[in-house]
């Protein structure tokens, strides 16, 4: 009976390591740009808002997963990177050689502390992502809804609202009701309507992002150029979609994006208006992109240590721009199949999931031609590549020759 072979835990143990020291620190060094990057306009919604310091950073950490979503999977690809440079540069690559240990045998610890990576990452993009943006809009209504209070004054025609304009004569500061109320309503009018009410108050729903103007005992008149109208009124209710500036873009915090929905709810969603449906593609979208990050994630640290073998005694380090240039050519494939799963006929599953099936196919032939000591390139690829630069160049000097003549004449 054949032994089963020992894993060898020291050798893998160091591989990752070596993988995830230069993975934490690139993580940090990501965020930090991505953290000042996004200060600026952050503050300027900060200082509108009038933001408090507790709030300020509830709202800063709200932006977080959606960092790390993207900050992640360079981090990841770039720590693997990093650490087969160095050991190729070292000579120790070789040294597993001499002593027996595969390239084959190597991948393994490379698979692991991708996979983990990857689940860390699956669980910020399904879970963490849509908990932050509800949390996020609900944090910026409430602290809109509070500055519209705040604004709210006895005496005083009250213009935050928008199209709303309130008078208030006087306000209960226990129970916080208004008294003899005057509200101007211009929204899709000519004419403003105007609404007297002996009674009124503010409602706030933050679970489902919506004010409310509850008015009692009153009557509205709405003026017209042939005749006015006046309805008397017990209770007349006036909802406000509130839309602070905030960093989400403008959008109306009342609604609820696909971004806030849980995976569940937007198959529900989709189910509803029917898949084939513009909003039905579009929850799906946000479905499979929340699953297909993560595996581009797990693809995109695999294709480090090809590249981070390039490295090596007397040879140029070009594994990390190689790198961030296969981290570019991904996430271009990947907004173009997202275009393409929104603008065409196409399967969503299939314009989602195609840039992670070519990254694959490129990182296992980049795997399997570095293991058998080639190239990461085929010669005659090489030698086309050669050949379109040497006719770029020439067609530019080309170009330049006849321009620079044309000036001098």
């Amino acid at each position: 009976m054949d032994k089963i072979p020992k894993i060898p835990k020291l050798l893998y143990s160091y591989l990752a390591t070596e993988i995830l020291t230069p993975f934490m620190a690139s993580f940090v060094v990501m965020n930090s740009v991505f953290f000042l990057a996004k200060l600026i306009p952050f503050l300027n919604v900060v200082l509108e808002l009038e933001i408090g310091i507790l709030d300020f950073i509830r709202l800063f950490c709200y932006l977080f997963p959606n960092m790390f979503l993207y900050s992640i999977p360079m981090a990841a690809m770039i720590g693997v990177i990093i650490s087969f440079t160095r050991l190729s540069a070292d000579a120790e690559i070789l040294a597993f050689k001499a002593s027996g240990v595969s390239l084959y045998q190597m991948v393994p610890p490379v698979l692991l502390v991708s996979f983990f990576i990857a689940i860390l990452t699956g669980y910020i993009s399904i879970t963490l992502l849509p908990k932050s943006e509800t949390a996020m809009k609900q944090l910026m209504f409430q602290v809109a809804k509070e500055k519209i209070d705040k604004g709210i004054k006895e005496h005083c025609f009250t213009e935050a609202l928008g199209d709303l304009v309130i008078y208030v004569e006087s306000i209960d500061k226990k129970s916080g009701k208004w008294r003899n109320v005057w509200v101007s309503d211009m929204r899709g009018q000519l004419n403003p309507v105007i609404t007297m009410a002996q009674t009124g108050s503010m409602v706030a729903n933050v679970e489902q992002m919506l004010v409310t103007i509850v008015l009692s005992n009153g009557s509205l008149h709405r003026p017209d150029n042939n005749r006015s109208q006046i309805i008397n009124f017990n209770q007349y209710t006036i909802n406000i979609p509130l839309q602070p500036p905030t960093v989400l873009g403008g959008a109306d915090v009342t609604k609820r994006s696909g971004d806030s929905m849980t995976m569940t709810e937007l198959q529900s969603a989709a189910s509803i208006v029917g898949h084939e449906t513009p909003e039905g593609r579009e929850m799906m979208i946000q479905f499979h992109k929340r699953l297909a990050l993560p595996v581009g994630c797990f693809i995109l640290s695999l294709l480090g240590m090809p590249l981070g073998l390039q490295a090596g005694p007397g040879k140029r380090a070009v594994g990390v721009p190689l790198g961030l240039g296969f981290f570019v050519f991904y996430y271009i494939l990947f907004t173009t199949g997202r275009s393409l799963a929104d603008e065409s006929n196409l399967p969503v599953l299939l314009c989602m999931w195609i840039p992670n099936v070519i990254l694959l196919c490129i990182a296992v032939f980049f795997i399997y031609r570095c293991a058998n000591e080639k190239s990461l390139l085929p010669v005659f690829i090489k030698k086309s590549i050669d050949i379109l630069q040497d006719w770029i160049i020439k067609l530019y000097v080309m170009v330049f020759t006849k321009l620079s003549r044309g000036n001098t004449k």
